[in-house]
């Protein structure tokens, strides 16, 4: 019998999209999208857990993919208050910077003190969260379904069950 992909799914996103979408330890995505990577498998431990059956690198390549596209939403609506707290931060960061630097246009100036540089920050890592999330997530998920995949023994489908 099948389980349903949903709870693997959500599960594996919200792994992928929290770790992400916090300030130190999202750079745990430089080392080869760890996170993400994460919540695929995350889903497919999930996935395997939820049946008796063992799950094929399909069947978690698919939960991943699934989970990386919730993951996506879940950093979406995670970063956003961050940055609202983190935008002070950021701003007088940028006007000590600029400060140093005596020659830097003026366009430069009024983008880094703007809000608007936060939502399109909050777009585009939205964005690059959907792309990444939906290849490495993927992968993740068909890793995850060849480590946690229960292990059958050979001929054992040969055998009739008990009446």
């Amino acid at each position: 019998m099948k389980a349903s992909l949903a709870q693997p799914a959500l599960l594996g996103g919200l792994v992928g999209g929290m770790l992400s979408a916090l300030p130190l330890i999202a750079a745990g995505n430089l080392c080869c999208c760890l996170w993400i990577v994460s919540g695929g498998v995350v889903a497919a431990y999930v996935l395997q857990q939820n049946q008796s059956t063992p799950i094929t690198p399909a069947d978690g390549a698919l939960v991943g993919l699934l989970a990386g596209i919730v993951g996506a939403f879940v950093y979406l609506i995670v970063s956003i208050p961050i940055n609202f707290l983190m935008a002070p931060l950021e701003r007088l960061l940028f006007q000590r910077l600029a400060d140093t630097m005596g020659n830097m246009p003026p366009e430069f100036r009024q983008y880094a003190n703007s809000s608007f540089s936060a939502t399109l920050g909050a777009v585009v890592g939205f964005v690059v969260m959907l792309v990444l999330g939906a290849i490495f997530s993927t992968v993740g998920g068909a890793v995850g379904s060849i480590i946690f995949g229960k292990k059958t023994r050979p001929g054992a489908d040969l055998v009739p069950p008990p009446a």
